[in-house]
């Protein structure tokens, strides 16, 4: 049987929300991507092109680090990988967890949350970052999905 991770990124608590929404829904294990230096309000404001998220995301080459790793990834063969969307893709430090892993033979399933912007070129930013894995398209989620809409969607994944 496949074993799944939810692993995700959450700028504001919105993404955090989902994906625990949707590790309890399919019975996943969790991981939270954390930034080794948190993101402050002012980091965030993207009206601001001096902002650290603006100018990372920018660059995008730049790979924020994060603070730990997923000490078992070779468990996994799912990856449900949630984010917020920024600038119409995933913030590069997505690319930063990715990056760390041998992924080789892992199904990668991305989920993002906005207020409105879909995945937009979400994937062609990652799929670079996915060397050997399987990256299939995501899907953009409202802050208040249902636990039974997240299970419909894993389970067609």
């Amino acid at each position: 049987m496949a074993k799944a991770l939810v692993a995700y990124f959450s700028a504001s608590g919105v993404t955090a929300a989902v994906a625990k929404r949707l590790a309890d829904s399919i019975g996943a294990d969790i991981f939270e991507i954390e930034p080794k230096t948190p993101y402050t309000k002012a980091d965030l404001d993207w009206t601001n092109k001096k902002s650290r998220s603006s100018v990372e995301m920018n660059d995008k080459s730049f790979r924020p680090p994060v603070a730990k790793a997923v000490e078992n990834m070779a468990e996994y063969d799912k990856i449900y990988l949630g984010f917020p969307i920024w600038w119409y893709v995933a913030p590069t430090i997505i690319n930063t967890f990715l990056e760390q892993y041998d992924l080789s033979g892992k199904t990668i399933i991305p989920f993002a949350t906005s207020g409105s912007s879909g995945m937009g070129r979400t994937n062609d930013e990652l799929l670079p970052s996915c060397r050997g894995a399987n990256l299939l398209s995501g899907r953009r989620f409202s802050a208040d999905v249902s636990k039974d809409e997240l299970k419909s969607w894993a389970q067609k994944a």
